[in-house]
């Protein structure tokens, strides 16, 4: 049966390969058979709950087959599944409680469940799920549609409170199944994810493994621990998919003496781009190991994905549009430009969601709908296509910046960083009203060497005359460098140093 519901990849994938593995933590292994009867109990517990179809539910909680289940089961039902970090809490959780208005939030911290009772919200612990089971199969309500919404997605903020990505089931298939058709995972696949499902990178490696038969090795937490090359180890993982800060503490595991190397043949990188260095490393010391390299935003889940390695031959390109998508480059006017020509990043497809979740004022900006079936997306990035199509990414907007009066990307500044030796990482952050651009550095060297060194590799009026060294980047939960966090830390250090 050809998907259309979010429910049908569990559906389709227990009825093809039921008996296989599809979620595993190391210590526990659930079936695709098990998920999908455990996802058909939750679904007669949350009609007997009174839930109705496009009512929501907050889960805030570590990542497990449990709740993997459970948001299955609302997409069942016509229930919309809010995914939270587990380390939203406190005040970032009331903004959410807020601004969706969930029947219900299931967690296991007994303070945030206080806080939703206060709002009238209902609770319930995760780790009361297990009872469950015992549920006595009530009505069912109608079947949803493709059109209704399956999931908010919460975006990170930035200088503003998150917000709320509509997500619905017929957009959702579409883009796990385009992502599949250029990834191929395989039956074979151990998908080893130490990424949140509040993140649309972590969570769609679930339904990804739902279409391909794979299983899921759901990892430590975001922070990546020492751990992490011995979990790649002992769970046999083929497939890892990275942000930069998960490559980078691999490079850095590989690099000890000694160390083994797994058994990986895939690693995809989204996020951020990650470091030319630490690829060719990757490459180095796991053999046989393919990389691809994709952009994309939550908005539409998946812009482009390069072809397996093709990096090596294209480098500073992220990909080709999706199968069945387009991807335009325009000017200020909304006027198409030549392959070449910079100008920012408009997306059409069935991937692009349905807008953000109250915001009518940001979803008129973003997704204006035009001539054609579909809604188009303006990213607010920028960058150019090649004549074969390829795009290249040269920055969000905010990372283009007039600073004594020449217009400078702050991607191309941390690019020049990094290729100083002794610099592991670089940010810049973009001027404002109070202060001039800063470049933020990880290096072992001092920040007057790190900037006349960068002189070899970019123009010198380009290089921000503020520099700084810091020990380590703020990484916020989905492995992101956490901008406000690198702003206060740069700004003390040029405090304390003046």
């Amino acid at each position: 049966m050809k998907p259309e519901l979010l429910s049908d990849l569990l559906d389709n994938a227990s009825k093809r390969w039921g008996d296989r593995l599809a979620i595993t933590d190391g210590s526990s292994r659930v079936t695709y058979n098990d998920l999908h009867a455990q996802s058909s109990c939750l679904a007669d517990w949350l009609v007997s709950l009174g839930l109705c179809p496009g009512d929501r539910v907050a889960v805030a909680a570590h990542p497990s087959a449990t709740v993997v289940s459970l948001f299955f089961a609302a997409a069942r039902v016509g229930v919309v599944f809010v995914p939270l970090h587990e380390q939203v809490t406190g005040i970032p959780l009331e903004h959410v409680l807020d601004d969706c208005r969930p029947k219900f939030l299931i967690t296991d911290v007994s303070d945030d469940r206080r806080r939703a009772e206060s709002r009238g919200i209902g609770t319930f612990p995760l780790s009361g799920l297990a009872s469950v089971t015992a549920v006595v199969p009530v009505e069912r309500i109608p079947r949803p549609i493709s059109v209704d919404p399956a999931c908010l997605l919460y975006t990170s903020g930035t200088t503003s409170l998150p917000k709320a990505v509509v997500c619905s089931h017929q957009q959702m298939v579409f883009a796990t199944s385009a992502v599949q058709s250029v990834l191929n995972y395989r039956q074979s696949d151990v998908i080893y994810c130490a990424l949140p499902l509040s993140f649309d990178y972590g969570l769609y490696q679930v339904f990804l493994a739902a279409i391909s038969g794979a299983a899921v090795f759901l990892g430590r937490s975001i922070n990546y621990s020492a751990l992490l090359l011995k979990d790649l180890l002992r769970s046999r993982a083929t497939v890892l998919p990275a942000v930069p800060s998960l490559a980078e503490a691999l490079v850095r595991m590989l690099g000890r003496t000694g160390s083994e190397s797994p058994s990986l043949r895939l690693i995809t990188n989204t996020g951020a781009a990650v470091a030319e260095d630490t690829i060719s490393t990757l490459r180095a010391r796991i053999p046989g190991v393919t990389v691809q390299l994709m952009y994309g935003l939550t908005e539409c889940k998946r812009v482009a994905i390069m072809p397996a390695d093709e990096d090596v031959r294209r480098p500073g390109a992220c990909g080709l549009p999706l199968p069945g998508t387009e991807v335009l480059v325009v000017d200020d006017a909304g006027t198409r430009l030549n392959a070449g020509e910079v100008g920012e990043i408009v997306v059409r497809g069935p991937h692009v969601m349905a807008g953000y979740w109250n915001r009518p004022e940001q979803t008129a900006q973003r997704f204006p709908r035009r001539s054609g079936l579909f809604p188009e997306l303006h990213t607010g990035d920028y960058g150019y296509t090649d004549e074969e199509g390829y795009l290249y990414f040269c920055g969000r907007r905010d990372d283009v910046y007039k600073e004594r009066g020449f217009r400078i990307s702050a991607i191309e500044v941390q690019a020049a960083a990094r290729r100083v030796a002794g610099v592991t990482d670089a940010a810049v952050l973009p001027p404002t009203a109070d202060r001039p651009a800063i470049l933020a550095v990880v290096s072992e060297f001092p920040a007057d060497y790190v900037a006349t060194a960068m002189r070899t590799y970019i123009e010198a009026f380009k290089i921000p005359r503020q520099c700084v060294v810091l020990s380590e980047f703020p990484f916020n939960s989905n492995g992101k460098v956490d901008r406000p966090a690198l702003a206060r830390a740069a700004e003390e250090e040029i405090r304390v140093g003046q």
